[in-house]
């Protein structure tokens, strides 16, 4: 697909916002307009950016070349397919879906139609720009810690599906290996969500993960220590640091890198660019997306026991 694009964004909330704002200053896109179920957030963010409200999803995806879907986790299915069978390309964010079928759903209808659907793991940006996925070994072992402090947000979905996931998503980019056993532990609310979540997840080919997330912790922490046959390679994802011990060069400057300073930016450029043919794909798809649901719909499901 070539020439300017015209970019439709679903929800008008916080990474709705955050969507529009890319499409808006990105060269070879432009901002069609918003659509939301809440006229005024629709409104408020569209007047930020003189651009369109849509009355309707429909009328919303019929105006744009691609999608991004940035409604709560309960409505992405819905929508990611509505602009698929319109032939659209889509940039989901995560979760892909809150359920196994309607994940397969849409990676089997974006393949059907030949048409790009994106899934919005930004961590992925991060560890490219440092060089983690260029490592020639096989981590042996990953431990993750990812814990938030109270919020109001995403509290349709599990901490698994709001927060876990982005590690667990990391770690199957680091191996084509695939999960053989999961265990885990976790604490639920008043309303039966699970807010903190201790699991294991061990691979086939014996690469052992461990995960920990909170979204109720008295302070942020987001770190990833990963285990290779010749050391270790320690990442703070609050300070953008990180410690490697092993014998392979990792970029000490990676914050400078556009990837480094923008992961969202970096990821959306990615898609449209795989939507003109410029490259071979999204820096994660939907394919991506449904495998890290499958494995973070199995934490939950050990965590409720």
């Amino acid at each position: 697909m070539s020439g300017i694009l015209r970019a439709g964004v679903i929800g008008a909330g916080v990474f709705g916002g955050y969507h529009a704002g890319q499409y808006a200053r990105l060269a070879g896109v432009t901002l069609a307009g918003v659509y939301d179920p809440s006229a005024e957030a629709a409104r408020a963010l569209a007047e930020r950016h003189g651009v369109a409200v849509f009355a309707s999803e429909a009328e919303l995806i019929a105006a744009s070349d691609v999608v991004s879907v940035t409604s709560p986790a309960i409505a992405h299915a819905g929508s990611a397919l509505a602009a698929l069978r319109a032939g659209k390309a889509i940039y989901v964010e995560k979760p892909l879906a809150t359920d196994l079928e309607a994940a397969d759903a849409i990676v089997t209808e974006a393949a059907r139609r030949g048409l790009v659907a994106a899934c919005g793991f930004l961590e992925r940006a991060g560890f490219a720009a440092m060089g983690l996925f260029d490592i020639p070994e096989r981590p042996l072992r990953l431990e993750a810690v990812r814990l938030g402090t109270p919020s109001p947000r995403n509290l349709d979905v599990s901490v698994v599906l709001d927060l876990m996931i982005h590690d667990l998503d990391l770690a199957l980019a680091l191996t084509p290996a695939e999960p053989l056993a999961v265990e885990a532990t976790g604490a639920a609310t008043a309303n039966d969500t699970l807010d903190e979540v201790d699991a294991e997840a061990d691979f086939d080919d014996g690469f052992v993960c461990r995960f920990r997330a909170s979204r109720i912790a008295e302070i942020r922490e987001r770190t990833m220590r990963l285990t290779y046959p010749s050391g270790e390679v320690r990442v703070n994802f609050l300070t953008h640091a990180f410690e490697n011990t092993t014998p392979f060069a990792l970029n000490p400057n990676f914050e400078e890198t556009p990837a480094g300073r923008d992961k969202l930016g970096a990821s959306i450029a990615a898609f449209l660019a795989a939507v003109r043919g410029e490259a071979p794909g999204p820096l994660a798809s939907a394919a991506d997306g449904a495998r890290a649901l499958d494995l973070a719909l199995a934490v939950e499901q050990a965590a409720n026991g």
